[in-house]
């Protein structure tokens, strides 16, 4: 009997993805710290793109500024740029590019000028990398005008992602939780025995096939998949309790796109810290279309506002993890 083709793991996903962007436009480059052969950067998502495609792969000096500033020219000057940020956190080095460059650039010369330039940035924790190689800083680059910030899923096809953030115009984070790395995309609909998925508006939506009457709508960036699944798996089985899952690729701007909430409760769960949070966008922007049927008010799930320590134990105390979703469903619905 033919085993069954094992979808492949996200970092290959987009390791492929890089390679067919760059195969499809060659006004694409790509710049990063240790990007190049042999190395391929430290998550090795960017292998073998340096001995195929030569100059226009780059490892640069450690300079984040520097980096982005130079994608942001390549982009400004007619070509398309994809930056590789080693760590999220260290994109708080290239916020005046971001901010006052980059985004600003499509606006302000007298006629709209694109900015086809992509920031790729592995976030999150989960690994023991200490406070400053484990935040999860979406939040800190909402609202930024002319700026897009962008999730990495395992619903949803990378080299799409990239091509249409290049399509944009408008400068893109993107970014790419750093264990998401290692789980498989999900493929043909299927997510696992219980549950299904569909792509409806640029949403992932992950629910049980053929059920109707949802207790609650989880909304979760795709960092969070595989956990806000988890702890649905557990909720139903354990405890009667029906979820749906919504994920976007897109964090912001944000747009459910007219896929609404199903579950007479919501709750929005993401992995960077407590306060001024993505979630608490998304709930400001919720309420005035559900506020006639939600049961109660919107449950916002984030990390602690903490530093993130390194060891294991205490780490897990401060990150969300699958419990602390299924807790807070339950608290809701009590």
């Amino acid at each position: 009997m033919r085993e069954p083709v094992r979808a492949e793991r996200v970092s290959e996903h987009l390791n492929r993805a890089l390679h067919d962007v760059l195969a499809a436009d060659p006004t694409v480059h790509v710049l990063g710290e240790d990007i190049a052969d042999p190395y391929g950067g430290a998550f090795k998502i960017t292998k073998g793109l340096s001995s195929r495609f030569g100059e226009r792969v780059r490892s640069t000096p450690i300079s984040e500024a520097a980096i982005v500033g130079a994608g942001a020219g390549l982009a400004l000057g007619g070509d398309k740029a994809i930056v590789e940020i080693m760590f999220a956190d260290f994109a708080a080095l290239a916020f005046d590019q971001l901010m006052n460059f980059a985004s600003k650039s499509t606006t302000m010369y007298g006629r709209p000028v694109p900015m086809p330039l992509v920031v790729r940035c592995p976030s999150g924790g989960r690994r023991g990398y200490g406070p400053t190689h484990s935040q999860s800083p979406q939040k800190h680059f909402l609202g930024v005008p002319g700026l897009s910030v962008l999730e990495l899923t395992p619903f949803h096809d990378a080299r799409a992602l990239l091509e249409d953030a290049f399509t944009a115009g408008r400068p893109a984070l993107l970014f790419e939780d750093k264990v998401l790395y290692t789980r498989r995309m999900f493929r043909d609909g299927v997510v696992d025995e219980l549950f299904r998925y569909e792509l409806v508006n640029g949403l992932a939506r992950v629910a049980v096939e053929g059920v109707d009457g949802h207790d609650c709508t989880i909304i979760a960036p795709g960092g969070m998949a595989h956990r806000a699944l988890e702890a649905m798996r557990e909720l139903l089985l354990e405890h009667d309790v029906l979820c749906e899952l919504l994920v976007p690729a897109r964090l912001y701007p944000f747009d459910l796109g007219g896929v609404l909430p199903r579950g007479r409760q919501v709750c929005v769960a993401e992995d960077g810290a407590a306060g001024a949070t993505w979630g608490a966008e998304v709930a400001t922007r919720l309420y005035p279309v559900l506020w006639g049927r939600l049961a109660r008010p919107i449950t916002l799930v984030s990390a602690a506002d903490s530093v993130i320590p390194a060891a294991p134990h205490l780490e897990r105390e401060v990150l969300v993890h699958a419990d602390t979703i299924r807790l807070a469903v339950l608290e809701a619905l009590a």
